[in-house]
């Protein structure tokens, strides 16, 4: 009998497989592959114009002066650019998956449900411009602001940015269970909450009362994706700040898993709609 592989050999084993199709997929014509990677620098591009724009005019933006706008501009397109890397291919709108009938396709799988939905979204490829956007904004912020980068401040930075991420998919997947319950009323819930998301994350929210300030970092956590985690990196929260957005992280995965798994144990008795002689997608 052969020997079971590692989990961790497993993923990176996926996570080749899954980089060379992308890379297949992205490169079998020169001029896709052009205009793919144009309309991507130009979309990440706009979506953090306006706010840019704005800060340029006015020399800030309440508190936040324009180089700190930028950094925070930079480091909101980061997460957007891990998130389209990582887990696209509805990976992150997991409510189309269960609405639609298309978890049974990962429940087949001869492996743990966990590492299918950590593999199936890598696209390193077609993925990484708004990532390689939000890089060349950062640097450029960093340029202009006067601060100390060593290695524990890039520690803090990794850190910080893998748990926004971590916060926008337990986000994610805590509405999307949601499609469980109901696949039809449902399946488009994540679409809502990325769009949410993507709206407000290049906002600073110093200006806000002190309620919806709250509201904004934990019912609806659009604060933590780079508003929060910009202000501790950059020292204008006490040092201990470093920390709040990896435990929001931590708490919106313990919720979101608790929310999927629950999800997933109703549809074990229920099954998908999509099989059914009245399903909505029958």
């Amino acid at each position: 009998m052969a020997d079971k592989i590692h989990p961790i050999s497993k993923i990176f084993r996926q996570w080749r497989v899954q980089a060379y199709l992308d890379f297949m997929w992205m490169t079998r014509d020169f001029k896709f592959c052009m205009i793919n990677i144009v309309s991507d620098i130009i979309l990440n591009l706009s979506g953090v114009a306006a706010v840019f724009l704005l800060a340029e005019r006015f020399q800030g933006i309440g508190t936040w002066g324009t180089e700190q706008i930028i950094f925070m501009l930079g480091y909101a397109a980061l997460v957007h650019g891990v998130m389209d890397m990582g887990f696209s291919y509805n990976i992150m709108h997991i409510s189309r998956r269960i609405g639609r009938g298309q978890l049974d396709h990962i429940l087949i799988q001869p492996q743990p449900i966990w590492i299918a939905l950590l593999t199936e979204g890598f696209m390193p490829f077609s993925g990484s411009w708004s990532f390689f956007t939000g890089v060349g904004i950062t640097i450029w912020s960093l340029t202009q602001i006067e601060l100390s980068i060593t290695f524990v401040w890039c520690l803090y930075f990794a850190i910080n940015l893998l748990s926004s991420c971590a916060v926008v998919l337990g986000f994610s997947y805590l509405w999307g269970s949601l499609a469980f319950w109901a696949p039809v009323g449902a399946e488009e819930i994540n679409s809502q909450t990325t769009r949410f998301v993507s709206q407000l994350r290049t906002f600073p929210l110093d200006g806000l009362g002190k309620r919806l300030q709250n509201g904004l970092l934990s019912i609806l956590p659009v604060g933590f994706v780079a508003w929060y985690p910009s202000r501790a990196l950059m020292h204008v929260a006490p040092p201990e700040t470093l920390w709040h957005t990896p435990l929001a992280a931590f708490t919106f995965i313990i919720l979101a898993t608790l929310a999927f798994r629950k999800g997933l144990r109703y549809y074990e008795k229920t099954g998908s709609q999509r099989y059914l002689g009245w399903g909505h997608r029958g």
